[in-house]
């Protein structure tokens, strides 16, 4: 199960607890809850105690990246919290690009409108993208969170997602490209990154795949990546000799040569992780994708990025996770907009959005319950609020979104703070 992350009288982080613990604690009134997301109470009675060093581990990715809080005890090292922290980088770089296109048409219609900056606006150095940039930033935003909340004395994350000077290598064959441990689970995960984990021929997924050269060997194929696919067994045995495009696939060699984006977004982003980690003073251990994969399989667990997080690195060797951990799910969604001026589709004002963004001391956004006494929305809600200056809110829960509740009958228990949870 997830541990309870715990406070001091003092606001000092102590050691997780386990739910049961925390159960008693508060049900006796030696506790109360301090924070929903993460988890958090503080202790009334207590101050200080004994603490065990905590690892904050991290297996970043372009679209969902893995945190993991790693206690040494005992029995070694074993896995007290994890995450699943999703990003939102393509909607940044969605809402760019119209942005953009919108200030584009307005200047090519001559209307009135300030002339292009371009040439007046230089980068700093190490500059990233906003929709790179915004993945650091998530991963850098929840180690100050948990740094607060539990004694965390070290980091260890995945640098390098995959070793891309050796996946070009084309002199690697024989017994070390197909049973070569490190350098294997580099190739292999490389391929399932690139072809979506699935048979690129007939599109099982979840069976077991082999490295499948595009253009054979025996035809002038070489080993460099982008003569490599995956696919099952059966397709696999029925291509024999053929090229792709022989046995009726011309597209895969097309998309064999495309660049891996996700990977790309990676690795654009694996030094500035780095840097921005090490400013909290911590030290900071690494490894690579390669690497992180080798240790859950042979240990046996199932693919997911909290799992990847918990086996990041040397100390990822041997790791105790509970069959019955459950992760939080984060999901990135912004502080919203600075724009006051709402455009339609073809760039011109429609609407402006007042300044003031409480109401009866809620924003639209916060977690929150509301227990209506009568009427249609009667019952018990949970879920985001939406806020409006009559007082008559809406509420977005889990299935359904419910209008025209009154706004005494909502009761804060998270305040929005740029992520959801599940």
């Amino acid at each position: 199960m997830q541990r309870v992350l715990v406070l001091d009288s003092n606001k000092q982080s102590l050691m997780p607890c386990q739910p049961a613990r925390a159960r008693e604690l508060l049900s006796k009134g030696k506790a109360s809850v301090y924070r929903r997301y993460p988890f958090t109470i503080i202790l009334k009675d207590r101050v200080g105690g004994e603490i065990q060093p905590i690892q904050f581990k991290v297996d970043p990715g372009s679209k969902v990246s893995g945190l993991a809080l790693v206690g040494n005890f005992n029995r070694g090292n074993t896995l007290l919290w994890a995450a699943n922290l999703e990003h939102r980088g393509q909607l940044i770089k969605n809402a760019l690009e119209s942005r953009r296109s919108l200030r584009t048409t307005r200047r090519n219609r001559k209307t009135r409108y300030r002339p292009a900056r371009f040439n007046n606006r230089c980068k700093e150095k190490g500059w990233l993208a906003p929709s790179l940039n915004s993945r650091v930033g998530n991963i850098e935003t929840w180690l100050k969170r948990l740094s607060r909340f539990s004694p965390i004395e070290s980091i260890s994350m995945e640098l390098v997602k995959f070793d891309t000077q050796a996946l070009q290598n084309p002199e690697v064959n024989g017994v070390e490209y197909q049973q070569g441990e490190l350098f294997g689970y580099e190739v292999r995960e490389y391929l399932l990154e690139k072809w979506g984990r699935q048979c690129v021929y007939c599109g099982k997924k979840n069976v077991p795949f082999e490295v499948e050269h595009i253009v054979p060997k025996s035809r002038g194929g070489s080993n460099r990546i982008s003569n490599l696919t995956l696919s099952c067994h059966d397709c696999n045995q029925e291509k024999g000799n053929q090229t792709a495009e022989e046995f009726g696939f011309p597209k895969i060699q097309k998309l064999a040569k495309l660049p891996l984006k996700d990977a790309a977004a990676v690795n654009a982003t694996r030094w500035k992780l780095y840097r921005v980690l090490g400013e909290f003073g911590f030290n900071v251990e690494v490894g690579t994708g390669g690497r992180t994969k080798f240790n859950r399989i042979q240990q046996g667990f199932p693919k997911d990025h909290w799992i990847d997080a918990s086996c990041v690195g040397v100390s990822g060797e041997s790791v105790y996770i509970n069959s019955n951990h459950k992760p939080i799910n984060i999901k990135a969604t912004g502080r919203g907009r600075r724009q006051m001026c709402q455009t339609d589709k073809y760039g011109f004002p429609k609407q402006h959005r007042s300044r003031k963004k409480i109401h009866f001391g809620f924003q639209t956004g916060n977690m929150v319950i509301a227990v209506v006494p009568k009427g249609k929305h009667k019952g018990i809600h949970t879920g985001k609020v939406v806020c409006r200056a009559n007082g008559s809110f809406g509420i977005v829960t889990s299935v359904e979104k419910k209008d025209g509740i009154n706004q005494r009958y909502f009761r804060n228990l998270h305040r929005a703070d740029g992520y959801s949870y599940s």
